[in-house]
Protein backbone atom coordinates (compact mmCIF):
# COMPACT_ATOMS: atom_id res chain seq x y z
CA UNK A 1 0.00 0.00 0.00
CA UNK A 2 1.24 3.84 -0.04
CA UNK A 3 3.35 4.49 2.33
CA UNK A 4 4.35 1.31 3.39
CA UNK A 5 8.52 1.87 2.71
CA UNK A 6 7.87 5.78 4.57
CA UNK A 7 6.20 4.22 7.12
CA UNK A 8 8.97 1.46 7.97
CA UNK A 9 11.95 3.74 7.95
CA UNK A 10 9.63 6.54 10.01
CA UNK A 11 8.64 3.83 12.44
CA UNK A 12 12.00 2.78 12.90
CA UNK A 13 13.79 6.10 13.19
CA UNK A 14 11.22 7.87 15.71
CA UNK A 15 11.35 4.18 17.11
CA UNK A 16 15.27 4.45 18.09
CA UNK A 17 14.56 7.66 20.81
CA UNK A 18 11.71 5.61 22.45
CA UNK A 19 13.08 4.99 26.49
CA UNK A 20 15.80 7.20 25.95
CA UNK A 21 15.96 9.41 28.88
CA UNK A 22 17.84 12.30 27.39
CA UNK A 23 17.35 13.82 23.76
CA UNK A 24 20.38 16.40 23.14
CA UNK A 25 20.30 19.01 20.18
CA UNK A 26 22.53 16.87 18.09
CA UNK A 27 20.24 13.70 18.22
CA UNK A 28 17.39 15.76 17.58
CA UNK A 29 19.09 16.39 14.31
CA UNK A 30 19.97 13.33 13.32
CA UNK A 31 16.58 12.24 13.71
CA UNK A 32 15.33 14.75 11.61
CA UNK A 33 18.21 13.84 9.39
CA UNK A 34 16.60 10.55 9.02
CA UNK A 35 13.11 11.92 9.03
CA UNK A 36 14.28 14.02 5.46
CA UNK A 37 15.80 11.31 3.59
CA UNK A 38 12.88 9.32 4.49
CA UNK A 39 10.20 11.95 2.94
CA UNK A 40 12.42 12.95 -0.07
CA UNK A 41 13.22 9.24 -0.79
CA UNK A 42 9.22 8.80 -0.87
CA UNK A 43 9.06 11.46 -3.50
CA UNK A 44 7.70 14.04 -1.20
CA UNK A 45 8.37 17.75 -2.65
CA UNK A 46 11.59 19.04 -1.66
CA UNK A 47 9.82 22.42 -0.09
CA UNK A 48 7.66 21.03 1.50
CA UNK A 49 9.77 18.63 3.13
CA UNK A 50 11.95 21.67 4.31
CA UNK A 51 9.15 23.36 5.31
CA UNK A 52 7.61 20.52 7.04
CA UNK A 53 11.47 19.87 9.36
CA UNK A 54 11.96 23.49 10.16
CA UNK A 55 8.13 23.42 11.67
CA UNK A 56 9.02 20.24 13.74
CA UNK A 57 12.07 21.68 14.73
CA UNK A 58 10.97 25.14 16.04
CA UNK A 59 7.78 23.19 17.90
CA UNK A 60 10.34 20.76 19.52
CA UNK A 61 12.10 23.73 20.53
CA UNK A 62 9.37 25.68 21.66
CA UNK A 63 7.90 22.63 23.34
CA UNK A 64 11.51 22.21 25.27
CA UNK A 65 11.10 18.28 24.24
CA UNK A 66 14.79 17.75 24.74
CA UNK A 67 14.43 18.32 28.35
CA UNK A 68 10.73 16.46 28.38
CA UNK A 69 10.81 13.29 30.50
CA UNK A 70 9.97 11.15 27.56
CA UNK A 71 11.71 13.22 24.75
CA UNK A 72 11.31 10.29 22.27
CA UNK A 73 6.97 10.43 22.45
CA UNK A 74 7.15 13.83 22.52
CA UNK A 75 9.07 14.33 19.38
CA UNK A 76 6.77 11.25 17.97
CA UNK A 77 3.87 13.63 19.23
CA UNK A 78 5.10 16.74 17.21
CA UNK A 79 5.81 14.88 13.91
CA UNK A 80 2.54 13.26 14.07
CA UNK A 81 0.94 16.60 14.27
CA UNK A 82 3.23 18.06 11.80
CA UNK A 83 1.86 15.16 9.13
CA UNK A 84 -1.78 15.86 9.71
CA UNK A 85 -1.10 19.49 9.06
CA UNK A 86 0.74 18.64 6.36
CA UNK A 87 -2.06 16.58 4.92
CA UNK A 88 -5.06 19.09 6.02
CA UNK A 89 -8.05 19.13 7.67
CA UNK A 90 -10.78 16.50 7.21
CA UNK A 91 -13.27 18.11 4.61
CA UNK A 92 -16.70 16.09 3.59
CA UNK A 93 -18.82 16.24 1.02
CA UNK A 94 -20.09 19.90 0.75
CA UNK A 95 -24.03 19.59 -0.11
CA UNK A 96 -26.55 22.14 -0.94
CA UNK A 97 -28.43 23.70 1.64
CA UNK A 98 -31.73 22.47 0.03
CA UNK A 99 -32.80 20.88 -3.39
CA UNK A 100 -30.10 19.06 -5.65
CA UNK A 101 -26.08 18.94 -4.76
CA UNK A 102 -24.12 18.74 -8.20
CA UNK A 103 -20.45 17.01 -8.24
CA UNK A 104 -18.69 16.95 -11.32
CA UNK A 105 -15.75 14.12 -11.76
CA UNK A 106 -12.51 15.75 -13.80
CA UNK A 107 -9.19 14.27 -14.60
CA UNK A 108 -7.22 12.65 -16.75
CA UNK A 109 -8.21 9.99 -19.21
CA UNK A 110 -6.91 6.40 -17.10
CA UNK A 111 -7.55 8.05 -13.71
CA UNK A 112 -10.81 5.69 -12.83
CA UNK A 113 -13.46 9.20 -13.40
CA UNK A 114 -16.26 6.54 -14.36
CA UNK A 115 -15.12 4.12 -11.67
CA UNK A 116 -15.16 6.04 -9.19
CA UNK A 117 -18.19 8.01 -9.83
CA UNK A 118 -19.58 4.95 -9.23
CA UNK A 119 -18.35 4.35 -6.11
CA UNK A 120 -19.27 8.00 -4.40
CA UNK A 121 -22.91 6.95 -5.63
CA UNK A 122 -22.58 3.55 -3.93
CA UNK A 123 -21.41 5.41 -0.51
CA UNK A 124 -23.89 8.37 -0.96
CA UNK A 125 -27.18 5.51 -1.15
CA UNK A 126 -25.70 3.48 1.88
CA UNK A 127 -26.25 6.91 3.38
CA UNK A 128 -29.27 7.11 2.26
CA UNK A 129 -29.15 10.14 -0.37
CA UNK A 130 -30.82 9.40 -3.63
CA UNK A 131 -27.88 9.60 -5.97
CA UNK A 132 -28.16 9.91 -9.73
CA UNK A 133 -24.99 9.36 -12.43
CA UNK A 134 -25.19 11.11 -15.89
CA UNK A 135 -22.87 9.84 -18.65
CA UNK A 136 -21.49 13.26 -20.23
CA UNK A 137 -17.92 11.29 -21.35
CA UNK A 138 -19.55 11.81 -24.86
CA UNK A 139 -16.11 10.85 -26.64
CA UNK A 140 -15.98 7.49 -25.45
CA UNK A 141 -18.86 5.25 -26.33
CA UNK A 142 -17.18 2.52 -24.17
CA UNK A 143 -17.09 4.89 -20.62
CA UNK A 144 -21.09 5.38 -21.07
CA UNK A 145 -21.39 1.38 -21.34
CA UNK A 146 -19.21 1.31 -18.26
CA UNK A 147 -21.41 3.62 -16.04
CA UNK A 148 -24.49 1.71 -17.41
CA UNK A 149 -23.02 -1.22 -16.00
CA UNK A 150 -22.14 0.16 -12.53
CA UNK A 151 -24.90 1.72 -12.24
CA UNK A 152 -26.72 -1.61 -12.87
CA UNK A 153 -24.74 -3.45 -10.58
CA UNK A 154 -25.35 -0.58 -7.49
CA UNK A 155 -28.85 0.50 -8.09
CA UNK A 156 -28.38 3.69 -9.42
CA UNK A 157 -30.45 5.53 -12.42
CA UNK A 158 -27.37 7.08 -15.00
CA UNK A 159 -28.81 9.69 -17.61
CA UNK A 160 -27.07 9.66 -20.90
CA UNK A 161 -27.84 11.04 -24.55
CA UNK A 162 -25.49 8.86 -26.47
CA UNK A 163 -22.65 10.23 -28.07
CA UNK A 164 -24.34 12.25 -30.42
CA UNK A 165 -25.13 15.61 -28.05
CA UNK A 166 -22.59 17.36 -26.20
CA UNK A 167 -21.27 17.01 -23.02
CA UNK A 168 -22.39 20.86 -21.80
CA UNK A 169 -26.13 19.65 -23.17
CA UNK A 170 -26.40 16.18 -21.58
CA UNK A 171 -24.90 17.59 -18.44
CA UNK A 172 -27.84 20.08 -18.50
CA UNK A 173 -30.59 18.24 -19.07
CA UNK A 174 -29.58 15.53 -16.99
CA UNK A 175 -29.57 17.75 -13.99
CA UNK A 176 -33.05 18.75 -15.09
CA UNK A 177 -34.17 15.64 -15.04
CA UNK A 178 -32.68 14.30 -11.44
CA UNK A 179 -34.41 17.84 -10.18
CA UNK A 180 -37.92 16.38 -11.86
CA UNK A 181 -37.35 13.39 -10.33
CA UNK A 182 -36.86 14.33 -6.60
CA UNK A 183 -32.55 13.17 -6.86
CA UNK A 184 -31.08 14.89 -3.99
CA UNK A 185 -27.16 14.05 -5.90
CA UNK A 186 -26.05 13.70 -9.34
CA UNK A 187 -22.39 12.65 -10.34
CA UNK A 188 -21.28 13.97 -13.98
CA UNK A 189 -18.89 12.05 -15.15
CA UNK A 190 -16.75 13.86 -17.70
CA UNK A 191 -14.62 13.12 -20.61
CA UNK A 192 -10.66 12.74 -19.89
CA UNK A 193 -8.24 13.35 -22.11
CA UNK A 194 -4.06 11.87 -22.21
CA UNK A 195 -2.96 15.41 -21.32
CA UNK A 196 -4.52 18.68 -20.31
CA UNK A 197 -5.56 20.55 -23.38
CA UNK A 198 -7.27 23.30 -23.69
CA UNK A 199 -10.21 22.18 -25.61
CA UNK A 200 -10.94 20.01 -22.22
CA UNK A 201 -10.89 22.92 -20.44
CA UNK A 202 -12.98 24.99 -22.13
CA UNK A 203 -15.87 22.52 -22.03
CA UNK A 204 -14.98 21.85 -18.09
CA UNK A 205 -15.21 25.34 -17.66
CA UNK A 206 -18.57 25.88 -20.03
CA UNK A 207 -19.86 23.03 -17.65
CA UNK A 208 -18.77 24.70 -14.15
CA UNK A 209 -20.18 28.36 -15.31
CA UNK A 210 -23.66 26.90 -16.17
CA UNK A 211 -24.53 23.85 -13.58
CA UNK A 212 -22.43 25.95 -10.99
CA UNK A 213 -22.07 22.52 -9.08
CA UNK A 214 -20.91 22.26 -5.08
CA UNK A 215 -18.08 19.68 -5.95
CA UNK A 216 -15.61 19.53 -8.51
CA UNK A 217 -13.80 16.41 -7.82
CA UNK A 218 -10.26 15.57 -9.51
CA UNK A 219 -9.13 12.26 -10.13
CA UNK A 220 -5.66 11.53 -9.53
CA UNK A 221 -3.53 8.26 -9.70
CA UNK A 222 -1.45 7.14 -6.61
CA UNK A 223 1.05 5.74 -8.80
CA UNK A 224 1.91 8.86 -10.36
CA UNK A 225 4.22 10.45 -7.56
CA UNK A 226 4.77 14.27 -7.96
CA UNK A 227 2.65 14.25 -11.12
CA UNK A 228 -0.24 14.15 -8.57
CA UNK A 229 0.84 17.69 -7.48
CA UNK A 230 1.09 18.95 -11.21
CA UNK A 231 -2.17 17.72 -12.69
CA UNK A 232 -4.06 19.13 -10.05
CA UNK A 233 -2.16 22.56 -9.81
CA UNK A 234 -3.57 22.50 -13.89
CA UNK A 235 -7.09 21.27 -13.05
CA UNK A 236 -7.06 23.79 -9.82
CA UNK A 237 -5.86 27.28 -11.78
CA UNK A 238 -8.43 26.95 -14.43
CA UNK A 239 -11.78 24.90 -12.34
CA UNK A 240 -10.85 26.15 -8.63
CA UNK A 241 -10.75 21.93 -7.70
CA UNK A 242 -12.86 21.46 -4.68
CA UNK A 243 -11.20 18.10 -3.70
CA UNK A 244 -9.30 15.02 -4.66
CA UNK A 245 -10.09 11.64 -5.51
CA UNK A 246 -7.17 9.36 -5.11
CA UNK A 247 -7.06 6.09 -6.91
CA UNK A 248 -4.55 2.92 -6.72
CA UNK A 249 -4.39 4.20 -2.93
CA UNK A 250 -3.54 0.65 -1.88
CA UNK A 251 -1.15 0.10 -4.69
CA UNK A 252 2.53 0.25 -4.34
CA UNK A 253 3.30 3.95 -4.76
CA UNK A 254 5.69 6.25 -3.12
CA UNK A 255 3.35 8.21 -1.38
CA UNK A 256 4.81 11.61 -2.12
CA UNK A 257 2.92 13.02 -4.34
CA UNK A 258 -0.08 12.38 -1.63
CA UNK A 259 1.78 14.29 1.12
CA UNK A 260 2.75 17.05 -1.00
CA UNK A 261 -0.57 18.17 -2.91
CA UNK A 262 -2.48 19.42 -0.24
CA UNK A 263 0.44 21.52 1.01
CA UNK A 264 1.47 22.72 -2.54
CA UNK A 265 -2.15 23.31 -4.01
CA UNK A 266 -4.78 23.62 -0.87
CA UNK A 267 -7.14 20.96 -2.63
CA UNK A 268 -8.16 18.78 -0.08
CA UNK A 269 -8.49 14.68 -0.23
CA UNK A 270 -11.75 13.41 0.05
CA UNK A 271 -11.59 10.62 -1.31
CA UNK A 272 -9.42 7.06 -1.52
CA UNK A 273 -9.60 4.02 -3.89
CA UNK A 274 -8.42 1.46 -1.89
CA UNK A 275 -9.26 -1.58 -4.47
CA UNK A 276 -10.92 -2.56 -7.17
CA UNK A 277 -14.68 -3.46 -5.82
CA UNK A 278 -17.40 -0.67 -5.82
CA UNK A 279 -17.09 -0.35 -1.88
CA UNK A 280 -13.05 0.09 -1.87
CA UNK A 281 -13.71 3.60 -1.44
CA UNK A 282 -12.67 5.59 1.76
CA UNK A 283 -13.58 8.64 3.33
CA UNK A 284 -9.46 10.52 3.56
CA UNK A 285 -9.06 10.77 7.18
CA UNK A 286 -5.92 12.45 7.62
CA UNK A 287 -5.06 11.85 11.14
CA UNK A 288 -5.93 8.03 10.86
CA UNK A 289 -3.27 7.96 7.80
CA UNK A 290 -0.66 9.99 10.30
CA UNK A 291 -0.94 7.22 12.46
CA UNK A 292 -0.97 4.61 10.31
CA UNK A 293 2.68 5.99 9.06
CA UNK A 294 4.02 6.17 12.33
CA UNK A 295 2.85 2.62 12.97
CA UNK A 296 0.54 3.59 15.87
CA UNK A 297 -2.32 1.73 13.86
CA UNK A 298 -5.75 2.70 13.04
CA UNK A 299 -8.51 1.15 15.64
CA UNK A 300 -11.13 3.54 14.60
CA UNK A 301 -11.39 2.32 10.52
CA UNK A 302 -10.57 -1.21 11.98
CA UNK A 303 -13.88 -1.07 14.04
CA UNK A 304 -15.54 0.91 11.31
CA UNK A 305 -14.84 -2.21 8.37
CA UNK A 306 -15.64 -5.03 10.97
CA UNK A 307 -19.14 -3.16 11.71
CA UNK A 308 -19.55 -2.57 7.80
CA UNK A 309 -18.45 -5.96 6.59
CA UNK A 310 -19.54 -8.29 9.51
CA UNK A 311 -22.05 -9.61 11.24
CA UNK A 312 -21.81 -8.21 14.30
CA UNK A 313 -24.75 -10.16 15.79
CA UNK A 314 -23.66 -13.76 14.90
CA UNK A 315 -19.87 -12.43 15.68
CA UNK A 316 -21.11 -11.92 19.30
CA UNK A 317 -22.67 -15.54 19.67
CA UNK A 318 -19.71 -16.89 18.04
CA UNK A 319 -17.37 -15.45 20.19
CA UNK A 320 -19.28 -16.39 23.37
CA UNK A 321 -19.17 -19.89 21.71
CA UNK A 322 -15.69 -19.86 21.25
CA UNK A 323 -15.38 -19.06 25.04
CA UNK A 324 -17.37 -21.84 26.22
CA UNK A 325 -15.18 -23.98 24.58
CA UNK A 326 -18.16 -25.77 22.50
CA UNK A 327 -17.73 -24.54 19.12
CA UNK A 328 -17.82 -26.52 15.70
CA UNK A 329 -15.62 -26.98 12.67
CA UNK A 330 -18.52 -24.90 10.90
CA UNK A 331 -18.49 -22.28 13.65
CA UNK A 332 -14.42 -21.88 12.44
CA UNK A 333 -15.47 -22.10 8.83
CA UNK A 334 -17.67 -19.21 9.98
CA UNK A 335 -14.89 -16.90 11.94
CA UNK A 336 -12.39 -17.33 8.81
CA UNK A 337 -15.33 -16.34 6.17
CA UNK A 338 -15.81 -13.33 8.90
CA UNK A 339 -12.31 -12.24 8.65
CA UNK A 340 -11.78 -12.56 5.14
CA UNK A 341 -14.86 -10.08 4.51
CA UNK A 342 -12.57 -7.80 5.95
CA UNK A 343 -9.96 -7.75 3.42
CA UNK A 344 -6.19 -9.30 3.62
CA UNK A 345 -4.16 -10.32 7.14
CA UNK A 346 -2.11 -8.00 6.09
CA UNK A 347 -3.99 -4.69 5.67
CA UNK A 348 -5.53 -6.04 8.80
CA UNK A 349 -1.96 -5.95 10.91
CA UNK A 350 -1.38 -2.38 9.50
CA UNK A 351 -4.49 -1.13 11.36
CA UNK A 352 -3.25 -2.68 14.83
CA UNK A 353 -1.03 -0.81 16.87
CA UNK A 354 2.29 -1.96 16.73
CA UNK A 355 1.33 -4.43 14.22
CA UNK A 356 2.67 -2.79 11.30
CA UNK A 357 6.04 -4.03 10.94
CA UNK A 358 4.52 -7.34 10.81
CA UNK A 359 1.98 -7.02 8.07
CA UNK A 360 5.07 -7.47 5.48
CA UNK A 361 6.01 -10.78 7.26
CA UNK A 362 2.02 -11.74 6.63
CA UNK A 363 2.51 -10.65 3.31
CA UNK A 364 5.14 -13.18 2.63
CA UNK A 365 4.17 -15.99 4.31
CA UNK A 366 0.78 -16.82 2.21
CA UNK A 367 -1.20 -16.35 5.56
CA UNK A 368 -4.50 -15.83 3.01
CA UNK A 369 -3.36 -18.52 0.79
CA UNK A 370 -3.19 -20.83 4.16
CA UNK A 371 -7.15 -19.63 4.99
CA UNK A 372 -8.06 -20.68 1.94
CA UNK A 373 -6.87 -24.08 2.32
CA UNK A 374 -8.31 -24.44 5.64
CA UNK A 375 -11.65 -23.23 4.04
CA UNK A 376 -11.55 -25.75 1.69
CA UNK A 377 -11.06 -28.32 4.27
CA UNK A 378 -13.84 -27.76 6.32
CA UNK A 379 -15.78 -27.65 3.19
CA UNK A 380 -14.52 -30.73 2.35
CA UNK A 381 -15.59 -32.64 5.60
CA UNK A 382 -19.35 -33.90 6.02
CA UNK A 383 -21.57 -32.84 8.11
CA UNK A 384 -21.05 -35.12 10.84
CA UNK A 385 -17.27 -34.91 10.27
CA UNK A 386 -17.89 -30.86 11.16
CA UNK A 387 -19.85 -31.20 14.31
CA UNK A 388 -17.35 -34.23 16.04
CA UNK A 389 -13.84 -33.88 14.24
CA UNK A 390 -12.75 -36.69 16.38
CA UNK A 391 -14.57 -39.40 13.76
CA UNK A 392 -12.25 -38.44 11.17
CA UNK A 393 -9.68 -41.42 10.84
CA UNK A 394 -7.30 -42.25 8.35
CA UNK A 395 -9.71 -43.25 5.29
CA UNK A 396 -11.51 -39.96 6.09
CA UNK A 397 -8.01 -37.16 6.31
CA UNK A 398 -7.48 -39.18 2.69
CA UNK A 399 -11.09 -38.25 1.62
CA UNK A 400 -10.73 -34.67 2.98
CA UNK A 401 -7.64 -34.25 1.27
CA UNK A 402 -8.16 -35.35 -1.77
CA UNK A 403 -11.53 -33.34 -2.10
CA UNK A 404 -9.88 -29.91 -1.09
CA UNK A 405 -6.93 -30.48 -2.99
CA UNK A 406 -4.59 -30.36 0.09
CA UNK A 407 -2.46 -33.17 1.89
CA UNK A 408 -3.20 -35.32 4.64
CA UNK A 409 -0.47 -33.77 6.41
CA UNK A 410 -2.55 -30.53 6.08
CA UNK A 411 -5.51 -32.17 7.26
CA UNK A 412 -3.88 -33.29 10.59
CA UNK A 413 -2.23 -29.52 11.01
CA UNK A 414 -5.91 -28.36 11.30
CA UNK A 415 -6.92 -31.37 13.55
CA UNK A 416 -4.24 -30.23 15.69
CA UNK A 417 -4.58 -27.00 15.58
CA UNK A 418 -8.70 -27.01 16.47
CA UNK A 419 -7.90 -29.11 19.27
CA UNK A 420 -5.36 -27.32 20.85
CA UNK A 421 -7.98 -24.17 20.12
CA UNK A 422 -10.67 -26.04 21.84
CA UNK A 423 -8.54 -26.40 24.51
CA UNK A 424 -7.13 -23.09 25.54
CA UNK A 425 -10.80 -21.76 25.26
CA UNK A 426 -12.10 -24.59 27.87
CA UNK A 427 -8.99 -22.93 30.10
CA UNK A 428 -10.20 -19.46 29.40
CA UNK A 429 -13.65 -20.14 30.03
CA UNK A 430 -12.75 -21.88 33.29
CA UNK A 431 -11.03 -18.42 34.35
CA UNK A 432 -14.29 -16.90 33.44
CA UNK A 433 -16.21 -18.60 36.28
CA UNK A 434 -13.35 -18.26 38.63
CA UNK A 435 -14.13 -14.17 37.93
CA UNK A 436 -17.40 -14.08 37.90
CA UNK A 437 -17.53 -13.17 34.06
Amino acid sequence: MAFDNLQEKLTRTLRNLQGKGKLSENNMEDTLKEIRVALLEADVNYTVVRNFLNEIREEALGQEVLTSVEPGEALTKIVHDGLVKLLGEEEPLNFAPSGLTVIMLVGLQGTGKTTQAAKIAYQLKKQNRRPMLIAADVIRPAAIDQLKTLGAEIGVEVYSLGTDTSALETAQRGVAYAREKHYDTVLIDTAGRLQIDEELMQELQAMKETLSPQEILLTVDALTGQDIVNVASAFHEQLNVTGLVVTKFDGDSKGGGVLSVKAVTGVPIKFTGVGEKIEDLETFHPERLAERMLGMGDVVTLVEKAQEKMDMEQAEKDAEKLLSGKFTMDDLLRQIEQSQKMGPLASIAKLLPGMSEYSKALEDSDADKQLVKTKAMIQSMTREEREDPSLIRSSRKRRIAEGSGTTTTDVNRLLNQYDKMKKMMKQLSGMRGLFGL
